[in-house]
């Protein structure tokens, strides 16, 4: 699991950091210190969370797999990716996984963003639940 994680960072901060990029149009990450801090602030989230759900809309099939990838190791999950998904030509795609179930299903796409959305379900919290991004593709990609 990914440990970028102060202690004084609050859900409220987290929450904050994590909806300047939940909007209608992607934003870019514009330093590696605004990478590291969207980076804490989705780690706090999902931590409290119960748990989550992905959406990655990608160009190809091994861009999403990719995200899906570093996502799901930093926070903490593994997948077995089918490599007939992989290689199954279909462009762009939508992958979505399915944290309880530790499952994914693979879809064509043919909206115009990119990037990750994070859906995290908490039934103590509500401030907890709700749903982030697009996030960058390559956010915990070193």
């Amino acid at each position: 699991m990914y440990t970028d994680n102060p202690a004084n960072f609050t859900v409220e901060a987290a929450r904050k950091v994590l909806g300047a990029f939940s909007c209608i149009d992607s934003k870019a990450v514009e330093s590696a210190s605004e990478k590291a801090l969207l980076r804490q602030a989705l780690l706090l989230v999902t931590s409290l969370s119960d748990y989550q759900n992905l959406g990655i809309c990608a160009d190809t099939p091994t861009e999403g797999f990719l995200a899906l990838e570093s996502y799901l190791k930093a926070l903490g999950y593994a997948a077995t990716i089918n490599e007939a998904d992989i290689t199954s030509g279909v462009d762009p795609v939508y992958i979505k996984f399915n944290s309880q179930k530790q499952s994914y299903y693979l879809n064509s796409y043919t909206g115009k963003y990119r990037g990750v959305l994070v859906s995290c379900q908490s039934s103590q919290d509500e401030s907890i639940g709700g749903t982030y991004g697009h996030l960058p593709l390559d956010l915990f990609v070193e």
